[in-house]
This record gives structure tokens, sequence and C-alpha cells, in this order.
């Protein structure tokens, strides 16, 4: 599909102040979408994640990956000037994303009221560690926070070992994403409508809604979930087992695979066995079940795993690091990393957007964009003064 089709957002005027991660990639989603996205910074130093190492050429690495398909504007919102501008500028705007600490955007004038006065349409979109109201709200709160709280740290990791975040940022990233959601809805919404609204995602409650299976097994009486390492919840076998080399991740969660996994590894005695005769059972005595299992992967390389599981329909996968991740031939193959074009850097390699529309592809556009390299031809196209305008 070629750059120049629109994407499903084409049209959409996006305005984000936003640092380090949940309300950038929040906008970064909607920016490959097709949305125009204008990242408000602050002059001179701008979104925190422009210091973070490492440096190429002087460029933060995961700035110009982290906020691709945007236009930055410099604006002092603690000055007069400033704020008048980011209010001409919002008066524009379809949609507004923020992760500032709850009430700062307030105590600027530059709220969802104070805005909506002006833009009844606006889609205002909040993103913060507790949510804008309760009793956490004024406290500060990181990804490491939310999942603590969430829960999430208390089922990652071993069973004898200490706490373990997930390994990616995953409570900030899942807020970004339900913004991302909640704004498409919002606009959707005010398509009937004509109404704009509020939109407030926490880091905190975005960890928590992870909490699927979980969930089922505290409100069904379950008793409160442990870690368990790679392995599932309810399900077994589904998790990694040793191999002559490593690891391999296996899945074989219904009647039909377990049968299947059985037949390709020669373990046709399983079965028949009281103790893993169907799920429960299997759950059950799970610690001998892997032993029997891993009887006989440990004997296999991985590849050797890979090949017999996959050939007979067994869902299985190895366990890869990011430098084999980031050059998987399968991915190479879906065309989901690419170049953009940045000023100074010239090409920077992207991590794809996993969307795939059959009409309207999602925007492969410039690398994030140097501090306020927009600033002069955003504020005189969208947010000119009375003097200024035509």
């Amino acid at each position: 599909m070629p750059d120049t089709v629109p994407g499903p957002l084409a049209g959409v005027l996006v305005v984000e102040v936003g640092s380090f991660l949940a309300a950038p990639f929040a906008a970064t989603q909607l920016a490959d979408l097709g949305a125009r996205v204008v990242k408000v910074e602050t002059p001179g130093s701008g979104d925190f994640v422009r210091g973070n190492a490492p440096y190429v050429d002087g460029e933060s690495s995961s700035f110009v990956r982290l906020n691709r398909n945007k236009e930055s504007v410099a604006l002092d919102l603690k000055s007069d000037e400033g704020r008048d501008a980011f209010r001409r500028l919002v008066a524009r705007a379809d949609v507004l994303v923020e992760n500032l600490r709850p009430g700062a955007m307030r105590r600027m004038g530059l709220g969802y009221d104070d805005l909506a006065a002006d833009n009844p349409g606006l889609v205002y979109a909040s993103a913060s560690g507790w949510g804008q109201d309760g009793p956490l709200a004024q406290q500060p709160g990181l990804d490491i926070m939310a999942q603590a709280r969430s829960g999430l740290m208390s089922v990652t990791g071993f069973p004898d070992g200490g706490p373990a975040k997930v390994g990616v940022p995953v409570c900030d990233l899942m807020c970004a994403m339900y913004v991302a959601l909640g704004v498409t809805a919002a606009l959707r919404e005010r398509d009937r409508s004509g109404q704009g609204q509020h939109l407030d995602v926490s880091l905190h409650e975005a960890g928590v809604a992870l909490g699927v299976w979980e969930a089922g097994r505290w409100f069904g009486g379950g008793g409160v979930p442990g870690p368990q390492g790679s392995a599932h919840q309810s399900q077994a076998p589904y998790q990694a087992v040793v191999t002559t080399d490593g690891h391999v991740t296996i899945g074989a969660n219904t009647p039909t695979l377990w049968l299947a996994f059985c037949s390709a590894l020669g373990l046709d005695a399983l079965p028949a066995d009281p103790r893993f005769v169907d799920n429960t059972a299997r759950m059950t005595h799970r610690d001998a079940l892997v032993e029997a299992v891993e009887a006989v992967t440990a004997t296999m390389s991985t590849g050797a795993v890979l090949d017999v599981l996959g050939a007979a329909g067994v869902p299985c996968a190895p366990i890869q690091t990011y430098d084999q991740v980031f050059t998987d031939p399968a991915l190479e193959a879906r065309d989901f990393f690419w170049d953009a074009e940045h000023p100074t850097l010239g090409a920077v390699r992207q991590v794809g957007s996993p969307m795939r529309f059959s009409r309207t592809p999602v925007r492969r556009g410039p690398a994030g964009p140097v501090l306020g390299a927009d600033t002069a031809a955003v504020l005189a196209e969208l947010a000119p003064t009375t003097e200024e305008t035509p």
C-alpha cells in the first residue's frame, strides 16, 4: 500500500503535552493511524526522553523512535505568551493528550473545562499514575509503582524468588494503549453528539485490568494467585521447558493439542495416566508432568523440539533475545521494521505498528523531531495571533 494513502485518522489534529512514555506512546499510536500530532515541549529541555542514552550524533535513540510522525513546538506553558499560543492551537485541535501530574494543567488555566469552553468538541485525554481523583491522585506514580500496586509484580517471577517486574514498562504502555483506544471511541461518539469529553486513564488501573486469569481465580474461590515462572496460572502444559541448548515454550492447552503433543514427543503413556487425564489433573500434578516432559526435551536441541512440535501443529516458540527479535526473518518477511527519515541522522530504523489495515495503512513518516523544529510553521498555520490572521 503506498504511503500516500491517508490513514484511518487522517484529518484529526492531536496536541500532545507529554513526557517519558504514557502520553507520547499514546500520541504515537494516533500518529501512526494518520492523525497529525503536534508535540508541545518545554523550550530548551523538551521531553525528558530527549535526555535518555544512548545518543546518536547528539539525539536520543529512544526519542527518535518513540516520537515518530510528530511535529515539535516549543512553548513555555508557564508564561502568558506560551499559554495564549497553546490555547489558540488547542482551539483548532480535535484531541489533547497529556500526562502531567493531576491538576497541573488546570492550575495553568489549561484544564478540560478551560479548553472545552473554546472548543466544545475537544477530546481531552489525561494519563496519570493513579487517576485524576481518589486518595492516590497526588502521589507520584511511575510504571514500577503501578506494576507493584496492580498486582502484576506479585505474579511475575518464580515462586522462590524475590519481587520482579515485567521486563518492559507494561503499565505505562497499556495506559497509553487505553488512551489511544479511548480517544478513538470518543471521536466516534463525537460524530453522533458533536460533543467532546474528558478521558481519565491511569497506569494503576491499566495494570489491574490485565489480571484476567487472576480475577477468575480469586473471584472463583481459587485463592490468591502467585508467581509461576513461565507457567500458566490455570493450564498445563503451558510453559518453557529445558532443551540441550536452552529452553523452548510449549502450549498444549486443549484436549486435541495435548494428544498431539504427547504423540509428537513419544509420550504416549501420559494421556492414559490418571494424573494427566485432563487439564485439572495436569495442573494438580504439574511438577510430575513437567518432569516427564523434560525427560524427553532435555535430550533434544531447541531446534529439534520446534521442528517436531511444529510438524504436529502444537504451539511452540523459541525464547529470543532482542538482537534476535530485531533481526527476525519472520518479521522482516512481513515488512514490520522500516526506516524513518531524520533531518540529521538520516534513516532511523523503526519498530513497526502491529495494526494492518487493508485500505488505510498506518503512517510511515519522519522520525522523532528536533526540539522546536516546527514551532514557527505550526503556530503560523494553526495558532496565529489576531494581527497575523489574514
